[in-house]
């Protein structure tokens, strides 16, 4: 590197860590915020973790939910349970503290290895602002029930693989010199098995198969004896790792529950398919196998068109590396070790997940490090129209949340403060997509940034709800909190419920009661099961009622039954044809609605 080029070197180091900050910074933002986006299950999860908090026992699980006990390993639950020091300190914000510190050492490894690749601050900072870009890490980076901590463990193995070949002695040609020992194994298994605990030992199939071909792609010299040994070896790091979360049917007092809930209903099941296997694999859509070939594509969001961009460079890449060298000079390798690591990693996790009869997009969530460290390599080979595509999709975005945010704030529910914040960010975003477009020096990094400003966009527009609109008002709780002084499980409330455990949200609205959920898809007074707010109210302490309809202003029983509070909520599950083309510009008819705490 000239001297010359030193300040522009530093400039980008700056630039880019000046980015990974206000990235790192988006993600903090609203960690407690319950519209943030994020797996429909997660209460299902924080309604186990908390029961398991009151039993007072690290097993068995409970839940009070139909076969929805033993769906994850313990490990998930028992972080939930030192996070939140055993259910003294129940919120959101305390739940999902772990997940965004994976999130972040996920991004730092990144970053470190890049690094090692490049000795570029400027390349290392960018990687990480790539692996918070993808949607995939925003949506699953951040909840309880996420995907960071598994793919913190399950990656580790493969970094170190990675450090390992980036130091290895130009002259190893024994594999003694060349692949992880002994003791590098054992760490894998164990590494392996806390990934697993985590999520489930079906993992350990693309995990151990993704490093033990990765082993051997970058072998100096390979022969029956490299072959062997690094099968054994990683035969045994799978091992370790399956031994570990078998700790599991050990520690709980019942596992044949656990035998039965989660090894065959949870994860055999998925095996399975009453459609027809190959009717399901090849007819199109969510599900099949064509669609799975794009997980990565859609795990990446906004940045679609950069993975789709990448793929042809390193096609390239490989083409021109086989094409080096002389007649007379050895062949050189297809592609750097570290290249060909990075896209085993890809290529196995893709395959495997190829072959269940459920597929979906997350099942690879794992692999988008290595897909983060493919693209900052890559980064200046990808053509600049990938990244100007994606400029419009981030206008788009940006312009529908900046609406939402002045609805919100046209409705009472944002502050002054909060409106100006949100709508800073939509300009700023703009901003970024139309600097990208007129300048071809700019578009790749105003890319990446204005994919960040729509996620900043998107806290900022919801942020309000974590406020005094999204929450009942003290008088309220205080009004049950009478009821519940009568008994030691509280008021009975009978609280809205359209999906798997969602009645848990009011853990964190009213807690000290006890729920009992109905289904909540209120219309004109009445439930689809023919419910009506008056039925709920005889034979409950409160009803939690929502608006029916954009012009409903008060609960269809007034005023016939006290009104404790109110709040606003945003609709997250929607009918087909809620919304359209004629009223996706006003969120106030498919988006916000009311939410009412009466009493009999």
């Amino acid at each position: 590197m000239t001297a010359a080029a030193l300040p522009s070197e530093r400039g980008q180091a700056l630039a880019w860590g000046m980015l990974l900050v206000l990235g790192l910074a988006i993600y903090a933002l609203g960690l407690g915020n319950p519209y943030i986006p994020t797996n429909g299950d997660e209460m299902v999860y924080s309604h186990i973790a908390r029961l398991t908090a009151a039993s007072g026992h690290w097993l068995p699980l409970v839940s009070e939910l139909d076969n929805m006990r033993n769906t994850k390993p313990p490990l998930l639950f028992w972080q939930a349970l030192l996070a939140s020091d055993w259910g003294r300190h129940w919120s959101l914000a305390a739940l999902r503290t772990p997940s965004l510190v994976y999130t972040v050492l996920l991004a730092a490894i990144v970053a470190a290895t890049v690094h090692g690749f490049t000795h570029s601050l400027a390349r290392a900072a960018l990687a990480a602002c790539v692996y918070l870009a993808f949607f995939s890490t925003f949506r699953y980076g951040r909840p309880f029930l996420t995907s960071a901590p598994e793919t913190f463990w399950l990656s580790l193995p493969m970094f170190w693989l990675l450090w390992q070949r980036l130091s290895q002695p130009p002259g190893a040609k024994h594999a003694a010199d060349a692949g992880p020992g002994w003791w590098a194994h054992a760490a894998f298994g164990i590494a392996f098995g806390l990934g697993l605990a985590y999520k489930s030992f079906a993992l350990i199939a693309p995990a151990a198969a993704a490093l033990w071909c990765a082993r051997l792609a970058t072998e100096p010299q390979l022969s029956r004896w490299v072959l062997w040994r690094a099968s054994l070896q990683v035969t045994c790091s799978a091992g370790l790792a399956l031994a570990l979360f078998g700790l599991w049917f050990v520690l709980d007092p019942d596992p044949g529950a656990v035998w039965q809930e989660f090894v065959l209903a949870e994860n055999a099941g998925k095996m399975a398919s009453t459609e027809g296997y190959w009717q399901v694999a090849l007819r199109g859509g969510d599900g099949s196998m064509a669609a799975q070939l794009l997980a990565y594509v859609q795990n990446a969001g906004l940045l679609a068109f950069v993975v789709l961009g990448l793929l042809p460079v390193a096609l390239a890449g490989w083409r021109r590396s086989n094409r080096a060298g002389g007649a007379a000079q050895p062949k050189p390798p297809a592609l750097p070790a570290h290249t060909m690591i990075l896209l085993v990693w890809l290529g196995v996790w893709l395959l495997v997940f190829l072959l269940p009869s459920q597929r979906s997009a997350r099942y690879v969530i794992p692999a988008m490090p290595a897909l983060a460290c493919l693209i900052a390599l890559y980064w200046h080979r990808i053509g600049r129209i990938w990244f100007v595509l994606c400029l419009p999709l981030c206008a788009l975005l940006l312009l529908l949340l900046g609406r939402i945010a002045w609805v919100a704030h046209g409705l009472g529910i944002a502050s002054n403060g909060e409106w100006l914040a949100a709508m800073a960010a939509a300009l700023s975003g703009l901003l970024l997509v139309l600097a990208g477009a007129w300048r071809a020096h700019w578009s790749r990094a105003c890319s990446l940034a204005a994919c960040l400003a729509v996620y900043a966009c998107l806290g900022l527009s919801t942020a309000p709800l974590k406020g005094p609109a999204g929450r009942y008002p003290a008088e309220a709780l205080a009004a049950l909190g009478h009821r519940a002084a009568q008994g030691p499980t509280g008021a009975s409330v009978a609280v809205p419920n359209n999906f798997n455990g969602q009645f848990e949200r009011f853990e964190f609205l009213l807690p000290g009661h006890r729920f009992v959920p109905y289904d909540s898809e209120a219309r004109v007074g009445t439930t689809p099961d023919g419910t009506t707010l008056a039925n709920l109210l005889a034979r409950h302490d409160a009803v939690v009622w929502l608006q029916g309809t954009p012009t409903e202003t008060t609960p269809p029983c007034a005023p016939g039954c006290p009104l404790l509070g109110t709040r606003w909520e945003l609709k997250g599950r929607h009918r087909s044809g809620e919304i359209t083309l004629t009223n996706v510009w006003y969120p106030q008819e498919w988006l916000f609605r009311r939410e009412w705490l009466v009493r009999r």
